[in-house]
């Protein structure tokens, strides 16, 4: 049995807060709890208090703001002398490290919160850094490494109950199932995900899970309007919570539906969007993706193969500088299905050795 999800990242004298509170509601009463602990000199409180501004912060996509308000409630919890509160604001560091596309930083952020977690005894932290590690090497592709780790934190989740580490989890693996053509497999997880999600009432993690459902219905069944249907629902959620980055990707995914539909012109319009999206909170991970699937629907569309080859080739760089070791593939695939031949990567590296 599974409780209702809780958002421990929301601490201290906000622990009222929901894990469904809009992000604009978490930023203006952290905010305040921030300067009321300020004025009261509680560095351990202005570390807490400043968790949530920076995660806030993160999920709207203001990556500056972001940066500086996990690090400042670094430097409270280490003069408060908690390890725990240290290991949260690192574990903040390390996820908007890798929300810009900084994986090698994540990677070292988010081991220091798993550390100082477990050498402060706070298993929660520790369980969402391990979970952090898990997700930056899922996104890198590096699957035979990170899939155990998914593996081990959904079973310690479910022992728990812990619904929304459960539900991160199988859609961590359901993703790489997908990914590796596993439909079947990836439809089940999401759906299980999916269903936990909406009885935990977590409505974040329910939007990510139709979202993976839309993905497998779109490729796997070729049913454009269900997907449609799934994405539209999700897209809901995120715009009530204000969840930025999730209604880019969002964005990105209708556009991916809408390409394998054949509707072209309508793919790019999403595309176009949810590269804005992305450039504006400073995402070069879904920027790059957007770019890709715009490529391909303006080639779709009739432009030129030239143009079209220098935009993959530029493109297959960016992902490899990234480190998304998946990257050679999408764009190879990408190469195949237009037509064009794969000089990619050796152009992109001619570029970046001219420069």
């Amino acid at each position: 049995m599974y409780g209702k999800a809780f958002a421990p990242e929301y601490q201290g004298a906000l622990t009222t807060l929901s894990v469904n509170s809009s992000l604009t509601d978490v930023l203006a009463a952290g905010t305040e709890q921030l300067r009321a602990a300020e004025r009261a000199g509680k560095p351990g409180e202005v570390a807490r208090s400043g968790l949530a501004v920076a995660e806030a912060q993160r999920r709207l996509g203001r990556v500056a703001d972001a940066d500086r308000a996990w690090k400042a409630s670094y430097r409270a919890a280490r003069e408060a002398e908690d390890a725990g509160a240290m290991a949260w604001a690192l574990w903040s560091g390390g996820t908007l490290a890798r929300q810009r596309g900084a994986l090698p930083l994540a990677r070292r952020l988010l081991q220091l919160a798993a550390d100082l977690g477990e050498h402060g005894g706070d298993i929660v932290v520790r369980g969402y850094s391990l979970a952090g590690l898990a997700e930056t090497g899922r996104i890198q592709g590096d699957y035979e490494a990170v899939g155990r780790l998914h593996e081990q934190l959904l079973a310690e989740a479910r022992r728990r109950g812990e619904a929304r580490h459960t539900v991160w989890a199988l859609e961590g693996i359901a993703q790489m199932h997908r990914n590796t053509g596993d439909y079947d497999t990836a439809y089940a997880l999401f759906e299980e995900s999916a269903e936990i999600a909406a009885r935990a009432e977590d409505r974040r993690g329910h939007a990510w899970a139709l979202r993976g459902l839309a993905d497998v219905v779109s490729v796997r069944d070729g049913d454009t309007e269900r997907a449609l249907e799934l994405l539209s629902e999700a897209e809901t959620t995120c715009r009530a919570m204000r969840l930025s980055s999730a209604l880019a990707y969002n964005h990105k995914m209708r556009g991916n539906v809408l390409y394998r539909a054949g509707r072209y012109a309508e793919a790019r319009a999403l595309y176009e969007q949810a590269l804005a999206e992305f450039r504006e909170m400073s995402e070069p991970r879904g920027e790059a993706l957007s770019r890709l699937g715009l490529a391909k629907s303006l080639a779709r569309l009739g432009r030129d193969r030239g143009e079209t080859a220098a935009e993959l080739a530029e493109l297959a760089g960016t992902l490899e500088r990234i480190g998304l070791q998946h990257a050679r593939k999408m764009v190879a695939r990408a190469h195949e299905e237009l037509g064009i031949p794969d000089t990619g990567l050796a152009l992109a590296g001619a570029t970046e050795a001219a420069r």
